[in-house]
């Protein structure tokens, strides 16, 4: 194993207090036979297990399977590929380094015979890319929507419960051990990127990869937007939205990416999904709508994916099988995020007088956005301050760039407040 930290330190613990049933499992005993740690001094009691040499660990003879906890790209990718290319079979929960290069992990895996897995490297350990790579490998999936990151998950819902500002909500989540002493990752959403990347690629059978992810984070919501959601029946969450798009006209068949926060129905099951638990809706067309929910992160949670693959591996090792090989045949297109198209809730600081609403209005429609909706509040007969909400049709995301880029130039227009997306997802929820 490389790395011993929350999940490694479950994993050990999990090995060594089910080893029996792990082992009628698996079809053979599964043996911890050593652990590469950087200070092996914070880990006596592993004993001889620890070692800080993890290029050797990895290429011993009596090694079979190495299971990665360690995170980020390097050291991680050296070894996972030295680890492949000498025919050991991987088992990773690292979401980064699939999502910038699983293509070479894959290629190495394929070259050598080993297997590749990583349960656990998208929402810890609800079971979700065994059966999008397996399950629903007879079907075609149109989208894949959900709640990826844990931490974001909690902050939103801790602004929507109590009114809470992003900064105090922030703060909680700290002081109770869901954020991180630097949140970047996650609040910035690019934790939930590289989570979108390997759903997308496994759900489309195409190479994504975290560069071709529109992401967005949190840090912009404001406790006035969360209010502007209720009055619409609507939650905000932070999503990572993948989705395959038919081909039209001269238009070929393409996939998209993104993860931003956006408006959904509070009737969607996603809308209900609160704390730091994560959700992931699956459209496909013959399955229908599934949802997937539980625990997304945590050691405990995230070892148990980690186990769950491993004893599929030490399956293949025993009857002689191979697990499931890379799949990229569609080799589809990624689409540019500006022609991807969605609605738009945008709320405008602007001076309450004769003209400014039809100027507005006209802008919208000089760039081919079509207004659904408006609504003023605030505003005094001198022309004081108002807060104008515009809720748009659908419209590509470059047209509703231009158009604001172009109202907030506007003399009548103190600010652009926020722009925010509003995601239907299928109202009608989960086929039962």
């Amino acid at each position: 194993m490389l790395g011993c930290g929350t999940v490694g330190g479950e994993v050990v613990r999990l090995l060594r207090e089910q080893a029996t049933e792990l082992a009628a499992r698996a079809g053979a005993p599964v043996e911890l036979v050593g652990v590469a740690v950087r200070r092996p001094q914070r880990h006596a009691d592993l004993g001889e297990l620890v070692t800080a040499d993890a290029s050797g660990l990895v290429t011993r003879d009596d090694v079979d399977v190495v299971v990665e906890v360690i995170g980020g790209i390097e050291p991680a990718r050296t070894l996972l590929l030295e680890a492949l290319k000498a025919g050991k079979s991987v088992v990773t929960a690292n979401k980064a380094l699939l999502a910038e290069d699983g293509a070479a992990l894959a290629e190495a895996a394929d070259a050598s015979g080993a297997d590749l897995y990583y349960e656990a490297s998208v929402a810890g350990a609800i079971p979700l890319l065994r059966p999008l790579r397996e399950s629903l490998a007879g079907d075609r999936i149109t989208r894949v929507a959900g709640i990826v990151n844990g931490t974001t998950n909690f902050i939103l819902s801790a602004m929507t419960e109590s009114g809470a500002s992003y900064a105090e909500a922030l703060e909680e989540a700290t002081r109770l051990g869901y954020a991180e002493a630097d949140p970047s990752a996650d609040v910035d959403g690019y934790d939930a990127a590289s989570k979108a990347a390997i759903l997308a690629s496994l759900a489309f059978h195409t190479r994504v990869t975290s560069a071709d992810v529109h992401c967005e984070g949190i840090r912009e919501v404001s406790a006035a937007d969360i209010a502007a959601a209720a009055g619409m029946d609507c939650v905000i969450k932070l999503l990572a939205i993948c989705e395959r798009t038919p081909a039209d006209g001269d238009t070929p068949e393409s996939v998209s990416a993104r993860v931003h926060p956006a408006m959904i129905p509070a009737s969607h099951p996603l809308a209900a999904v609160d704390g730091a638990f994560n959700a992931v809706f699956v459209e496909a067309e013959a399955a229908g709508q599934l949802m997937f929910y539980g625990q997304g992160a945590g050691g405990a949670p995230t070892a148990s994916a980690v186990l769950g693959d491993l004893v599929a591996v030490a399956r293949n090792r025993t009857v002689g099988g191979r697990g499931p090989r890379e799949s990229t045949y569609a080799s589809l297109p990624v689409r540019p995020m500006g022609t991807v198209p969605t609605r738009y809730h945008v709320s405008l600081d602007v001076a309450d007088r004769a003209g400014v609403l039809s100027t507005i209005a006209g802008e919208f429609a000089r760039h081919g956005v079509s207004i659904a909706a408006v609504r003023q509040t605030g505003g005094r007969p001198d022309g004081g301050p108002a807060r104008l909400v515009v809720v748009t049709h659908t419209a590509p995301e470059a047209a509703l760039a231009a158009t604001v880029e172009v109202i907030a130039g506007l003399d009548a227009v103190r600010g652009v407040e926020s722009v925010l997306r509003v995601e239907d997802l299928g109202r009608k929820g989960v086929a039962g």
